[in-house]
């Protein structure tokens, strides 16, 4: 992977605290000053928080804002491949220059005070926001929301909140109503807020913070509803019902996601854009097919699949797609983190995986090793052994299985691995 100018500035930037997540605004709002208020200056914001489906959510409503001929900002995070994969400016990756660029004002803007990387970053990507026009700003949460970097907007246009679920318990509490706390903290004064299906405990706390701010609610099974028929995905809300293809991403989950994005863009006054919000969304690592590159090609009577979820919430997620999809049993080649619920993870793949290769994920200093990922999933009832790498683990399989269904999944961090390395 080629160094670019970009790569030296944002190395710098993991200089500047000694924490990766410290989660308050007193950085960002500093380095915002600084950079005369960017996010003052932003087109009509869409908030999106949640613990799974924010990212596809939020690609299929940029589909559908696109489709209806509005020019759309995008930030989102973590990157897989490259960091400019974070900062879409009207419908485009930024550019090379230009984020180098704007890395050199933020650094410059903030000396040598203390901030995070997600922090100044954040600032960045709002800057570019702020000095390209567009027609709507659609910006995800990092981590929790209530003292996320990107929670610095007074007035959005809308905020959606994504189903909720236990995850970096150690930053957002130990609780679903705690973690539903941090996520409902994205809620403004008067504005209205989308809500995807969750837990009552988490509902509960979403529709207090939202009665005490007069901010109006959607919520999934009261004002909008989303399921599927005769292999039709039916959206319905008070405006009217609409029968469109199902969604193009793959699994049953992106159903409500899509649902979540429909009641976006008719709130939004997008509704013309239904069809392609469903139709046109590209999201990748969320149950990918890879087609082609080395990896391909160690396995190349069978098929290659590629996810990026790293919970529980995904792990079913995972479970009922695989099941959709009438794959049989099928390989898995695994990687994790070890901040993350391996076990809770794993326990849904028990009745889908014929077997599981267990790798370290190449680069992270928090990566579980090959044979406590390998335990872990022993422990979750799935046969496991170790592999120094996905390649070999691919080998291994096409030896034993050549025309073999492998899904390489358990961390976002490993996905990126796979796609910069396999092209």
């Amino acid at each position: 992977m080629s160094n670019t100018r970009s790569d030296a500035l944002l190395a710098r930037m993991m200089q500047f605290h000694p924490k990766i997540i410290d989660l308050t605004l007193d950085r960002v709002w500093r380095l915002l000053a600084a950079l005369d208020h960017p996010e003052r200056k932003l087109s009509p914001v869409i908030h999106i928080a949640g613990t799974n489906g924010k990212g596809s959510t939020q690609a299929m409503i940029r589909a559908g804002l696109e489709a209806d001929g509005a020019r759309v900002h995008a930030y989102t995070s973590p990157h897989l491949a490259r960091f400019h994969e974070r900062i879409r400016l009207a419908g485009t990756l930024i550019s090379e220059e230009a984020l180098a660029q704007l890395l050199d004002e933020c650094l410059a803007a903030n000396g040598t005070d203390s901030i995070t990387y997600f922090e100044i970053t954040t600032c960045a990507a709002l800057l570019a926001f702020a000095r390209t026009p567009s027609d709507y700003t659609l910006l995800e949460v990092g981590l929790g929301g209530r003292l996320d970097a990107t929670n610095v907007v007074d007035q959005p246009a809308l905020t959606v909140i994504t189903p909720i679920s236990l995850d970096h318990q150690q930053f957002l509490g130990e609780t679903l109503p705690e973690i539903a706390a941090e996520k409902a903290g994205i809620i403004k004064r008067g504005v209205p807020c989308v809500v995807g299906p969750q837990e009552e405990a988490a509902l509960e706390v979403i529709e207090a913070r939202a009665a005490c701010l007069g901010a109006p609610l959607l919520v999934y099974g009261q004002h909008w509803h989303v399921g599927v028929e005769g292999g039709r995905l039916i959206y319905q809300d008070e405006n009217g019902l609409l029968d469109l293809p199902m969604p193009n991403l793959p699994g049953p989950h992106q159903v409500q996601n899509a649902g979540m994005a429909l009641a976006a863009l008719r709130a939004l006054g997008h509704g013309n854009g239904a069809e392609a919000a469903v139709t046109q969304a590209h999201w990748p690592a969320r149950m990918q097919r890879l087609r082609n590159g080395p990896l391909v090609e160690a396995l190349p009577q069978g098929t290659l699949w590629l996810d990026g979820g790293h919970n529980p919430a995904a792990g079913n997620a995972i479970a009922a797609t695989l099941a959709q999809m009438n794959v049989g049993r099928i390989w898995l080649i695994c990687g994790m983190l070890n901040t993350k619920d391996v076990a809770g993870f794993m326990r849904p793949l028990q009745d889908v995986a014929q077997h599981l290769y267990a790798v370290s994920i190449p680069g992270e200093a928090a990566t579980l090793s090959a044979q406590q990922t390998a335990d872990a999933a022993r422990s979750a009832g799935i046969d496991a052994s170790e592999s120094p790498d996905v390649l070999t683990a691919l080998q291994a399989i096409a030896a034993k299985d050549p025309g073999a269904h492998v899904l390489i999944c358990g961390s976002l961090y490993l996905a990126g691995h796979i796609l910069r390395e396999n092209g």
